[in-house]
């Protein structure tokens, strides 16, 4: 493998959807280990007709989340895809909840910051409950619709 290879391996700090074991399992046919960290001066919010939350910088705000540990550069590619353009992935510190220890991670930030649709706060419990079923059949068809635009794409280079 070589060193060039390690060096591309990442960590990602997810907060929303991405919580659920059960959405990771399906993006990247595993789940990464993880830890419990916090992105301090963020604040997640709910976005109006939205299942998933987006975070926006905001000081003296934190986000508790999780770190995926690992995280390979196909994998990263389809988080970035997931994720779709609204986001933009950023890196970011954070500190891991048990031992207070500063990492530093991809996240995916809402891109526009002022946007007039965020408010409140998006609470992860209430969306197990009340989404998560939902979205992981939803999961599953980008998945699918991935897999199947990539086949496309690399038959049509032998047309």
């Amino acid at each position: 493998m070589g060193s060039a290879s390690t060096a591309a391996i990442s960590n990602v700090f997810v907060y929303g959807s991405l919580l659920a074991d059960d959405v990771v399992r399906v993006l990247l046919s595993r789940i990464p280990p993880s830890s419990l960290a916090i992105l301090p001066d963020y604040h997640r919010f709910s976005i109006k007709n939205c299942v998933y939350p987006a975070i926006v910088p905001v000081e003296n705000k934190k986000v508790l989340g999780k770190v995926l540990v690992g995280i390979t550069p196909p994998e990263l590619r389809i988080l970035d895809l997931f994720e779709g353009d609204e986001y933009e992935r950023r890196t970011v510190d954070v500190f891991l909840e048990d031992s207070g220890e500063k990492l530093q991670t991809h996240t995916y930030v809402w891109g526009n910051k002022t946007d007039p649709n965020l408010y409140g706060e998006w609470i992860f419990e209430e969306w197990k409950v009340l989404h998560m079923d939902y979205f992981v059949t939803m999961t599953k068809e980008f998945m699918e619709e991935m897999k199947l635009h990539d086949s496309k794409t690399r038959v049509a280079t032998y047309e």
